[in-house]
């Protein structure tokens, strides 16, 4: 017997975006630290990679705006996880630095991004776990 196919991608991809959420703030949550969305992640995440990055740097690595962004780091440094330094260069221009505090986080994101992966690619074979980020990144292209 043929099963049919619900085609309700968008539905499954927002539910899988929820639960990734609250696995994020319940992980967060066991680990003490308060106050911090998952959007607050992507910044710090970036950060990581490289300190010391302009507002509008990180606006286009997480793909949002840069009130948006501006908002997130308000908050981030009111909560003492990141710091905005005068660049040395071009004084025009502020850059966010990780503070101790923010350094602090990594081990425990790194932590919390192999959990989610666990999850996310669980049982799946090579082949499918390719499958699934290329269909992912064909799809998020189109928008």
């Amino acid at each position: 017997m043929e099963t049919m196919i619900k085609y309700d991608t968008a539905s499954k991809v927002g539910k899988i975006r929820d639960a990734v959420n609250h696995l994020i703030l319940s992980e967060l949550n066991k680990h003490g630290v308060d106050g911090i969305a998952p959007s607050h992640g992507d910044i710090l995440v970036c950060l990581y990679e490289k300190n010391g990055l302009s507002v509008k740097a990180l606006a286009e690595k997480i793909h949002r705006t840069q009130p948006t962004v501006t908002v997130l780091i308000d908050k981030l440094q009111k909560l003492g996880f990141v710091e905005r330094k005068k660049s040395k260069e071009d004084s025009r221009i502020t850059l966010i630095n990780l503070t101790e505090r923010g350094t602090q986080l990594e081990p425990i994101f790194r932590e919390i991004s192999e959990k989610i992966n666990t999850v996310i690619y669980g049982d799946l074979t090579q082949i499918e776990k390719e499958q699934l980020e290329h269909l992912l990144a064909k799809i998020l292209e189109r928008f």
